[in-house]
């Protein structure tokens, strides 16, 4: 009785925290401790503003050891074109949480204003699809011999089109955005082993984002790294994230940074030189989840190619 006991409940809190993912789907977006090296995914008009094409890998393990837990992985590549006049880019995420598989692909431009010779304004528009299929034949869920059928066959591949919008300035120290990657809501519901797909524009479930970022330069030896990020979503809690990095002689990079409400972040990297970096983060959780898990681990590799006619002379910041 007891290991039944354990058995439906392990399974009941993996289901639900699967069907919150689904219903949530057009409210919720992948998380990242780093997300400042990787903005292109929340805000296409990043696109291009590292002034050379670049490449960003991501990998997040969260709440380790608890079961069903989200792990991620994104990719991005971006770069400008037409005497930086543009920025284009792709994203691609891959993400699974319980026995739900999602995969994103975007495509990202960015139209590109130099502002007084100091900064540059970008407005950015991206588009692709969301694809979903929930693994059911993946669970165990045999009590006594007794399989329940309705559980022992995927779901139909969904996929969804979405599209978002984004603006993003920028200077050689400062960075500030403003961001909706997520515009059309996709619902979908499953009824006798098919389903059923509705989308549309629904501004109450929009998630805003909000970025801002600035490097300090305390003296030759050191930097400061402050960076700030709400995201909004109507009658939803504020999420505010706030870190705050050193850079040691442009190559160690050590920090701290909070989540409201989820966790506090351990940031450690090594800029390996100005067009390679290795970023580690581990999150402990300020909430109930953290009784249940071992914080969850972030990696990062960033890498900026030099264009023949353009060195990179300075760290990726940003």
């Amino acid at each position: 009785m007891k290991t039944n006991f354990y058995k439906t409940t392990k399974l009941t809190g993996l289901l639900v925290l699967m069907l919150c993912a689904n219903f949530l789907k057009a409210q919720y977006d992948a998380q990242f401790t780093n997300y400042m090296f990787n903005e292109m995914f929340i805000n296409p008009a990043y696109a291009g503003s590292n002034g050379a094409m670049s490449a960003t890998l991501l990998h997040r393990q969260q709440w380790v050891n608890f079961s069903g837990r989200p792990v991620t992985t994104s990719f991005s590549l971006h770069g400008p074109i037409i005497n930086d006049k543009m920025g284009v880019g792709i994203s691609v995420l891959n993400e699974r949480i319980g026995v739900l598989q999602r995969n994103l692909i975007y495509g990202d431009y960015a139209y590109r204003i130099k502002v007084q010779d100091k900064g540059t304004l970008a407005l950015g528009l991206m588009a692709g699809v969301d694809m979903q299929v929930n693994r059911f034949s993946e669970l165990k869920v045999n009590d006594n011999g007794i399989t329940d059928p309705q559980l022992s066959m995927n779901s139909p591949n969904i996929v969804a089109p979405n599209m978002g919008t984004g603006v993003y300035y920028h200077t050689k120290s400062f960075y500030g955005g403003f961001s909706i990657p997520r515009l059309i809501d996709n619902q979908v519901s499953f009824n006798n082993g098919g389903a059923v797909k509705t989308s549309k524009v629904e501004f109450k479930k929009f998630t805003y984002y909000f970025t801002a970022g600035n490097m300090f330069t305390i003296n030759d030896e050191f930097k400061l790294r402050a960076n700030a990020m709400i995201k909004y979503v109507a009658s939803a809690p504020i999420q505010l994230d706030l870190g705050a990095n050193l850079l040691i002689r442009e190559m160690f990079w050590t920090g701290l940074s909070f989540r409201t409400g989820s966790a506090i972040s351990l940031l450690l990297g090594y800029q390996v030189n100005s067009q390679f970096l290795v970023n580690y983060s581990y999150d402990y959780g300020v909430n109930q989840i953290q009784k249940y898990s071992q914080g969850s681990h972030e990696f990062v590799l960033s890498y900026l190619f030099a264009y023949k006619d353009k060195k990179v002379v300075t760290p990726r910041y940003f």
